[in-house]
This record gives C-alpha cells, structure tokens and sequence, in this order.
C-alpha cells in the first residue's frame, strides 16, 4: 500500500528533476556499458557485462520508486493551512522546557528534513510531538534519552 506524500513545490520539482536525470541521462549510459561490455565477447565468462546488468537493474529500481513516490506526492498550498496548530510547513518555535534554549524548526516532508537549514521531518520523533499542538502547549517528546518537554511559542508559515 503506497502512502501519500507532502511537499513543496521545491520539493516535489526536485524529485522530478532527478527522475528527469535518472532517465534522460544515467538509464543512456547504463545501456551504452551493457554494449561495451557485450561486444568484449562471450557473455559467460564476462564480469564487467555481469556488473552493467546489475548496475542497470539497481538504476531501474531507483527510477521506479522515485516514479512511485512522484504518483503519491501532493503538493501543499500553504495559504490554506490553519496557524494555530501545528501541520506539516508550519514553521514552529519551541522552547526546551529542561535548558531554556529556543529553536524554530519548520516541519517538512522526509526526504526535504536538513537540520542544518531547519527543516526537520514530520516523521521524526520532534516532528510526531508536534503536530496538532497549539501555541501554549507542551510537548512531551520521546527521544533516545528520555523525554523532553517543549513549549510551544510561536506557529507562523
């Protein structure tokens, strides 16, 4: 059963765009080294054409599970989301109620969560916490070290 996928349409022109180079550009190359390898004579006793094949098959699976993630993906209008709870896109600033440090996170889909830039997936254990709080709430969040509570302070786009 496949699962519906949020994302921005940064996100989702990204996936398409690799999936445009996947297919215009590596599934070519891959072809040409089956060729190479099979003009190098008999096939049986061939390890570079063995290692074309394989590499044809793994770039096939790759291309057919981005296709597959492309066909369940939606994109996200972000003027109709309600700001007084947390939903994927919402940008989130929270309080650790432990150490007193703020940080602002905005919940994204898996495959565009970078930390670095803020961005951290709905999936992950933080993202589950937060969603569906409101400003004023307190998240209690499981992580591998026990829980942490976070204050929820601010909730924007």
């Amino acid at each position: 059963m496949s699962k519906v996928s949020y994302y921005t349409p940064e996100g989702l022109k990204k996936l398409r765009d690799e999936l445009n180079h996947l297919k215009d550009i590596e599934r070519p190359k891959a072809s040409q080294a089956i060729a190479e390898a099979r003009d190098k004579g008999d096939l049986s006793e061939n390890a570079e054409y063995d290692a074309a094949k394989e590499a044809q098959g793994l770039l096939e699976m790759k291309i057919s599970k981005l296709e597959e993630t492309l066909s369940n993906a939606r994109v996200i209008d972000e003027s109709q989301l309600d700001t007084s709870k947390v939903l994927v896109l919402s940008k989130v600033k929270i309080k650790n109620q432990t150490n007193g440090m703020e940080v602002t996170y905005t919940l994204v889909a898996e495959s565009e969560a970078n930390l670095a830039s803020g961005k951290i997936s709905v999936n992950s254990p933080i993202g589950k916490g937060l969603l569906g709080k409101s400003v004023g709430d307190v998240a209690e969040i499981k992580v591998p070290n026990g829980i942490v509570k976070f204050d929820i302070i601010e909730i924007s786009r």
